[in-house]
């Protein structure tokens, strides 16, 4: 079953799994939040936060692992000026 989203001048109906994944429910999510700029604001203020409270760790594969804060490398974003990207089905390209 797929997650389907349906955009709304930046807030979009996101369609989430309910109760053991047998249902789901529509809600409201602001989609803004989770790309780009605002996103690393986001994560840095997380990040932030958590370590002032006294976490030192995240854990991960389900609790079964966990990573120190400090090696959570944080991901340079690059201009895309310059680059091609596919248009169609594959057959043509266009420069950005």
């Amino acid at each position: 079953m797929r997650n389907s989203v349906i955009y709304v001048i930046n807030v979009a109906k996101v369609r989430v799994r309910a109760g053991r994944g047998k249902g789901f429910v529509w809600v409201d999510a602001d989609v803004t939040k989770w790309t780009g700029k605002q996103f690393k604001e986001f994560q840095a203020a997380a990040k932030d936060t958590a370590t002032k409270s006294g976490i030192k760790y995240v854990t991960t594969g389900r609790g079964t692992g966990k990573i120190k804060f400090s090696d959570i490398p944080s991901t340079p974003t690059t201009s895309t000026k310059g680059m091609w990207v596919s248009s169609g089905r594959g057959t043509g390209k266009r420069k950005l």
